[in-house]
Formats: C-alpha cells, structure tokens, sequence
C-alpha cells in the first residue's frame, strides 16, 4: 500500500521543488497542466511554485507519495475588497503526476482542501476542469460537487477548443 502523505507548504525546500517541478513537467506531458500544453522551461516552473507560496490568501498544498512529491492542489481566496465572495473560494492548480494516479493521492489532496477551507471559514468551494480531464470529474462528482455549468470554448490546445466545466461543493455542516 502506498504511504500518502499532504501538507500546506509556505516554502519548498530544494528536493520539494525539483520534485514537484518534475511531477509538474509529467502532468503537462500527459495534458493536464492546468493551463500549459508544453511544460516551460525549468527556470519558469521554479519561479511559479516559488511565486505561489508568497500570494496572500493562497495555499499550495503538497501530495507525495512514497516520500516523493507527486502533485499539488491550490486553495485562493477571492481578494479581500470582494467582501460579496468572502464566504468563497477556489480549487485549482490541482494535478497528480501520471506515475502517480491510481493510489488516492487526488482524493486525499482534494479532501486536505476541504478540511483547510472549512477551517479558514470558507462556506462554498468552487474549481473548473477541462471536460477532457474524466478521472478528475468523476472524483469530484463522487466528492459531492454539483456541476453548474459547461463552457465550450473554455480552452484551446492545439488550434481547437475544448469545453470545461464548473463545479461547487458547500463545505457547510458535517465534513
């Protein structure tokens, strides 16, 4: 059985982000790198994940499996002038390197969300997926998000759209 482990980082250490560099070079490879069709050039991964850890009001959470960094998931915050959306927040960023899926880890990165947004006071959390992304809709689905709607045009790859779909979970009562 696999050893998973999640943790909200607010500095990676070196192996943490060669590792979640890599993990991040794989996601986008196997066309789930929300938003790259090629993976940038190392130097502007390393500035990105570097970059996430000093946003306010952003959590990046951390998924290894077996002790190696395997994925990551975002919890933000809409800014604080938007008081109307201040029960709110967004999943995003979230990706399991391909090595990686079938073990729980985006389930349990999903869930460490949950649990981080509900003790921030967060009400609702919201994400989209690219409609292509089916191991990531059904486990949301399975999770109790209810998807709310469907744009066609929500991403381009390789000269043609592809939709995506939005989904909300109340975090609200019993987790």
């Amino acid at each position: 059985m696999a050893d998973i482990a999640i943790s909200i980082v607010t500095e990676l250490k070196r192996s943490e982000l060669e590792e979640l560099c890599d993990a991040t070079e794989a996601a986008i490879e196997a066309g789930g790198g929300f938003g790259w069709l090629k993976p940038p050039h190392r130097n502007i991964l390393e500035v990105f994940w570097k970059g996430v850890t000093l946003v306010p009001d952003r959590a990046l959470f951390i998924g290894k499996l077996d002790g190696t960094v395997a994925g990551s998931a975002q919890l933000v915050r809409p800014t604080r002038n938007n008081e109307a959306q201040s029960h709110s927040a967004q999943l995003t960023t979230s990706f399991v390197a391909p090595w990686a899926r079938g073990h729980g880890l985006a389930r349990h990165l999903t869930l460490a969300v949950e649990t981080e947004a509900r003790a921030r006071g967060v009400k609702v959390l919201n994400l989209d997926v690219r409609e292509t992304q089916q191991a990531a809709i059904s486990l949301y689905r399975a999770m109790g998000y209810h998807e709310i709607g469907r744009h066609p045009r929500y991403a381009q790859v390789d000269g043609q759209y592809v939709g995506g779909l939005y989904f909300w979970k109340s975090l609200e009562g019993a987790a």
